[in-house]
């Protein structure tokens, strides 16, 4: 704690030494700007993205010989070399069109600024472009159509790492700027509440991660990375209307009208010389294409960033969400599919989240950062249902965290988190839990094209009552190019997950289904390896292909009692998923047309019981197709499941016609235009999601979205 006070105080006065700034313009070749183009100096902590102008700055630059990138998604990377004398150097670029990018820079894999290219593990980005171009309101539906990813309603699982436990815990983790993001009680994400429309972009890492974040990222991890603040005032306006087709079956059809949904997003950003805010207000409404499917929805979102000098900065940001919702759990059965029992007609639900984030950084020496990020999240939600279930959570988070560049070489992360929460419900109880995590990693760059990585987390958890627990996560990777079209790499490592407040302490009866407590549940643990290898043939076509084999071993899971034939969660399953992946982009026409086609194989087995793991797939198969000409694009996106083989045998009896289920074909179509050329800031574009009107479930007795068309406008002023 000295140190960190020392280095407050005393090292943002290193920023008055002698210094100078690099700016400019990056603009494509026909010199419309380009925003959000990641600009660093290379070997240093030292960046920065271009804003919606293609303007760029980067401060605090000291005088000698640098390498500057510029890189972004769907552009070809530019490395200059400059050289910084007596004063700030000006530096506009374009970049040319490129697709397939293998050098995006992303901060999940280790906490800093990697290129994808030189990580050991399987990765991937996800630009703000695609989220609206999709016409997305809710993260989940984008990750849907990730290579490696499956969705079972709200639970994702990367590479087979999850079924569903039914909102109770989470094996991905998922964070906002590098904050974790999953409630204090039940331990789940809550998509819903994120703010599409703030999104830069969504990193992810594949495999498991818990050597730098710990207990939920056993399965990998999802960033969500928010926009920068502008330096020029903007407005945002984005409007919304879709309507659900009807049903395919006439037995399903159980409205008169046609059911339409609805969505509205105000935002505005301002920067007053050291301070900067951005902020924006939206509510979605849903009658849904299921009876008490509808939701009626508010999510505000601010951010502000105050400069204290080039050397240390602090971002403060508010995420909420207002959430009423009908209670659709499952169906009545097959031949009234879009109906739930009647038991749970007319039933609601109501919810209120709220989190506060603080990301303190400085730059205390040319080769040392200092990250503090710092969280408070309150949930506090009513079931307005038979059971009256509530509750209200509160969840504290401080991470300290130090980036030492020993050389031009040598990256050291290091870091220590503390979390605590508190919980009062009439579902959980009142109880508590403590988490301590202290974690380092060391990146090695070697003179020839090879870099390792090597490091360990320790953590100690205290959930209530039961016996504290710790665990020690190591990791390494390799990462080798044997040329520059052709990179292979490898990590081996361990990670664990902490069984959830929900899945230790959960006693209700909801739907008919009584869950009951299980104090003595303990970690999962897993050992993970994978190799895979990267070929660029030339600008027009990219490989990567990764081979994994995860070892899992107190698997969590929902089970039935033989006892008293209640549900509980127990540590029932030794488990192993293995499995290869398969990811190409092409493109053609100079970029003007461009594919992206994912396969994934999964072989996840219960070892005990000697067949498949619930809810995983074993073929999962994606292809997404975008045309652009001129200002005009159109796409499609096409996803693939096989049948699951296994299911939640026990909650199926309680479901009529709960064994039912298929394999999954859905198709996408979307298409829009941009009238930035004509001198209005205005997109427009058109979405018909499911257009074949396939009918699949992903869990039990719950069909999956219709068909439903959509019309987006957004207005950027």
């Amino acid at each position: 704690m000295r140190f960190l006070f020392l280095s407050i105080i005393i090292f943002p006065i290193l920023s008055f030494a002698q210094t100078f700034s690099v700016n400019g313009v990056v603009t494509d070749t026909e010199g419309n700007p380009l925003s959000g183009v990641n600009v660093y100096l290379e070997g240093g902590e030292k960046g920065s993205a271009a804003d919606q102008n293609g303007f760029y700055e980067i401060k605090n630059v000291p005088p000698g010989s640098h390498a500057l990138t510029f890189s972004i998604i769907g552009y070809k990377s530019k490395k200059i070399n400059i050289i910084i004398e007596n004063k700030d150097l000006e530096l506009s670029v374009s970049l040319e069109m490129a697709p397939i990018q293998s050098d995006q820079v992303i901060v999940t894999a280790g906490k800093y600024e990697q290129k994808i290219s030189e990580l050991p593990v399987s990765a991937d980005v996800i630009p703000a472009s695609e989220l609206s171009e999709k016409n997305v309101i809710n993260l989940k539906e984008v990750l849907r159509y990730t290579p490696g990813i499956n969705m079972v309603e709200d639970q994702i699982s990367i590479r087979g790492s999850s079924g569903y436990s039914r909102g109770a815990g989470t094996r991905v983790l998922t964070a906002i700027d590098g904050i974790p993001f999953y409630t204090g009680d039940t331990g789940e994400i809550i998509w819903e509440a994120v703010p599409a429309t703030q999104i830069e972009r969504i990193e992810i890492i594949k495999g498991a991660a818990s050597s730098l974040y710990g207990s939920t990222a056993i399965g990998g991890v999802i960033n969500i990375i928010t926009k920068d603040i502008p330096e020029e005032p903007k407005t945002y306006i984005r409007t919304l209307i879709g309507l659900w087709d009807k049903p395919s079956y006439s037995q399903w059809d159980w409205s008169d009208e046609y059911r339409t949904f609805s969505g509205l997003t105000l935002g505005q950003s301002f920067r007053l010389e050291n301070f900067g805010v951005s902020f924006s207000f939206t509510h979605l409404n849903d009658m849904n294409y299921k009876q008490s499917g509808f939701f009626n929805r508010y999510i505000g979102f601010l951010k502000s960033e105050y400069k204290f000098s080039d050397a240390s900065s602090i971002i403060l940001f508010a995420n909420s969400m207002n959430h009423r919702a009908g209670n659709f759990l499952y169906w009545k059965d097959s031949r009234n599919a879009l109906i739930p029992p009647d038991a749970d007609q007319g039933q609601t639900t109501k919810a209120n989240r709220l989190m506060l984030g603080l990301l303190y950084k400085l730059v205390a020496a040319d080769n040392i950062l200092i990250n503090v990020r710092s969280s408070f999240y309150r949930t506090h939600w009513l079931d307005e249902t038979s059971s009256h279930n509530s509750s209200t959570s509160r969840l504290y988070r401080t991470e300290l965290q130090m980036n030492l560049s020993l050389s031009n070489n040598i990256m050291l992360v290091s870091g220590i988190e503390g979390v605590y929460s508190n919980v009062r419900s009439n579902i959980f109880g009142n109880p508590d839990a403590k988490v301590f995590g202290l974690y380092t990693q060391a990146d090695f760059k070697f003179d020839f094209p090879f870099t390792a990585s090597v490091g360990f987390r320790y953590d100690y958890s205290k959930l209530f009552s039961i016996n504290s627990f710790s665990d020690f996560s190591p990791k390494a990777g390799l990462n080798y190019s044997l040329s520059n079209n052709l990179v292979l790499r490898s990590s081996f490592g361990t990670g664990f997950r902490a069984p959830s407040l929900a899945e230790t302490f959960t006693s209700t009866t909801a739907s008919g289904i009584t869950v009951k407590p299980n104090p003595l549940l303990k970690p999962e643990k897993s050992i993970s390896a994978e190799i895979g290898f990267n070929y660029r043939l030339n600008e027009n076509v990219n490989l990567d292909a990764a081979l994994f084999n995860n070892e899992f071993y107190d698997f969590i899971e929902a089970s039935i009692d033989p006892a008293d034939r209640l549900v509980f969660f127990n540590n029932v399953t030794r488990a192993r998923i293995q499995g290869y992946e398969l990811n190409s982009k092409i493109n053609f026409f100079q970029g003007n047309l461009n594919f992206s086609l994912g396969y994934t194989y999964l072989w996840g087995r219960d070892l005990q019981k000697e067949k498949a793991l619930k809810y995983r797939p074993r073929h999962l198969f994606y292809i997404s197709g975008n045309y652009t000409f001129h200002n005009f694009e159109a796409g499609a996106d096409f996803r693939y499941w096989s049948r699951v083989e296994e299911i939640d045998d026990e909650l199926a009896s309680f479901i009529r016609d709960g064994e039912k289920r298929v394999e999954v074909y859905v198709l996408d179509l979307r298409g829009g235009y941009n009238f930035l050329s004509l001198g209005l800031p205005l997109r427009i574009s058109l979405n018909a999601d499911n257009i074949l009107n396939y009918n699949y479930v992903e869990l039990v007795g719950n069909i999956a979205p219709i068909r439903n068309y959509s019309v987006n406008l957004e207005l950027l002023l």
